[in-house]
């Protein structure tokens, strides 16, 4: 038989009060802060996201650019005909696969990519007042590692 848990252990909080909670309400409480911001600049933080990738790994392919941000590509390929509608990528064939395209920034879509960037540094800048680069880490570490056991429970072995 188990040694009982003291009392007050989290394990018997009600779940809104239990640090997946608090982290599941953080997480929706940056991305309402990201989507509103990014606003402004005509995209959402999943456009950002695609523009960001593109902007770092050159032209992609619509399978790379949904591995590089965890998404399936039925997902992406909607947030691809949405900035194509911005003038912001465009889709090209694969010169070496005629069945494979490629998607790439537009001159617009550079413009639009360091406008977002901006967003991106001002709102890291809020989030991040009050904390310290060791405190950061520390988060990193422990959310590193916790996104990682969630993994496991959707994994095929999980």
């Amino acid at each position: 038989m188990p040694a009982p848990r003291p009392a007050g252990h989290e394990l018997d909080a009600p779940p809104w009060s239990r640090v997946e909670g608090t982290l599941l309400s953080t997480a929706r409480a940056v991305r309402r802060a990201y989507d509103a911001a990014l606003a402004r600049a005509g995209v959402n933080l999943s456009e950002a996201s695609v523009l960001a990738h593109l902007q770092d790994g050159g032209p992609l392919t619509q399978t790379e650019l949904a591995r590089r941000i965890g998404t399936g590509r039925a997902r992406l390929g909607a947030w691809i005909d949405g900035l194509v509608d911005k003038g912001a990528v465009v889709r090209r064939p694969d010169p070496s696969d005629r069945r494979v395209w490629n998607v790439a920034l537009t001159d617009a879509g550079r413009e639009l990519w360091a406008e977002t960037a901006r967003i991106d540094r001002s709102i890291r800048r809020v989030l991040r007042d009050g904390t310290t680069g060791e405190d950061r880490a520390r988060l990193d570490a422990l959310l590193t590692v916790i996104n990682r056991n969630a993994d496991s429970l959707t994994s095929p072995n999980g």
